[in-house]
């Protein structure tokens, strides 16, 4: 009648999609944790583009349905630290693996 103990609970539908958001994430940094990263997105939009150089002239993508400040959390949270580059033109993130210590 209520809908308690129910899996509808539109909050814990939303938890449970950014764990999965975050997984993707943290699989794909997984596979070469020594390279720099980047990721952009349009101001305020729900997903953003997180990429990798794989060589020359190659560049491995994947869309996340994530904010860029939820991924600029997720890619620190996996040890990267993200900053605007240097160039003033450029708008994207870049995410550099943090020294072990």
């Amino acid at each position: 009648m209520f809908g308690w103990g129910s899996s509808s609970n539109p909050e814990a539908q939303k938890a449970k999609t950014e764990k999965k958001v975050e997984e993707i994430v943290r699989e794909f940094v997984q596979k070469q944790p020594n390279t720099i990263y980047t990721f952009d997105s349009e101001r305020g939009a729900p997903q953003s583009t997180l990429c990798r150089e794989n060589g020359p002239q190659r560049k491995e993508c994947i869309q996340v349905q994530m904010y860029a400040t939820k991924l600029f959390e997720a890619m620190q949270a996996n040890g990267f630290y993200c900053a605007l580059p240097s160039d003033p033109t450029q708008t994207h993130m870049e995410c550099k693996p943090m020294p072990k210590a």
